[in-house]
């Protein structure tokens, strides 16, 4: 059964309870009003303490190449990881996925993280957090190494404010060369149960085997935009990043100033390189 279009949002409670047992939504093409859950029988994670800092990468986060911020242009971040690098809208975010975590972002539950380059978003990713679990959900890049700055920013900000699982969905070979792996489904679930245990969404301890199975289903999202949940406690995420790069680099309204960006061993980029060189 097909929806109706417009701005429909998937209901934020069960969206939020689908991650919190492993399954997320994904559409068949941007305009398609229809969404699918999806629970692959191999997930995709990187390990934060894993994460492959390679020389260049670290080379290019110390020198500050790219203005970095948290939670800046989030719906920017996803609308251009609903695009081609050519402005093709072919993709798996249709606009009902897009407006749900819109909605989420402006709980405190969605988050981006921007790269910025004299002024322009050139690379980014974004996704939900869950505890002490961050699931992302995409990335883009429209400048050399953005992406890989964006999740190395991720996964320092990651480590400083307490979280401890970063799902990848599905393994890719950019993602492998940054350390990410591939466990069975039931092996990530054991490590997102731990991670969301003091989760308000942590399923409980015994419960019947939930009924989306492995594989895609077809359900409508016409009329399910629930009541607005409470917003989530504070973030780690947000907390980590401000803690490594500064307040002023975190949450300020889309089109406020950028941060100024430094070098020497004041830089934010500098800072990060560091911590991520110590934790690895």
């Amino acid at each position: 059964m097909h929806g109706t279009p417009g701005p429909v949002t998937i209901d934020l409670n069960m969206l939020m309870r689908a991650y919190a047992i492993g399954i997320f939504p994904m559409a068949d093409a941007r305009d398609d009003v229809d969404v699918f859950w999806v629970e692959p029988e191999m997930r995709a994670i990187l390990p934060l303490d894993n994460f492959h800092f390679s020389t260049s990468l670290r080379k290019a986060v110390r020198q500050d190449r790219f203005t970095v911020t948290c939670n800046r242009a989030f719906a920017r971040v996803i609308a251009m990881c609903a695009q081609s690098a050519e402005g093709r809208e072919q993709t798996w975010i249709n606009r009902t996925i897009e407006a749900s975590f819109i909605a989420l972002h402006s709980q405190g539950r969605a988050h981006s993280v921007e790269c910025w380059r004299d002024g322009e978003l050139v690379g980014g990713l974004y996704g939900v957090e869950i505890g002490r679990a961050f699931c992302g959900e995409s990335m883009f890049s429209r400048a050399t190494d953005a992406s890989k700055v964006a999740l190395a920013w991720l996964v320092a900000a990651m480590r400083k404010g307490g979280l401890t699982l970063l799902d990848c969905q599905f393994i890719t070979p950019h993602l492998a060369s940054m350390g990410a792996i591939e466990l069975p489904q039931g092996e990530y679930l054991a490590l997102l149960n731990e991670a969301i245990a003091d989760s308000p969404y942590a399923p409980p301890r015994v419960q019947r085997p939930h009924p989306v199975m492995p594989g895609l289903y077809s359900v409508s999202v016409a009329g399910v935009a629930g009541p607005e949940a409470g917003r989530g406690a504070e973030s780690g995420l947000v907390a980590g990043f401000s803690a490594l790069a500064g307040a002023e680099a975190v949450g300020a309204a889309d089109g406020a100033p950028l941060p100024a960006s430094s070098t020497g061993a004041s830089s934010p980029g500098y800072s990060i390189a560091q911590f991520l060189t110590q934790t690895s």
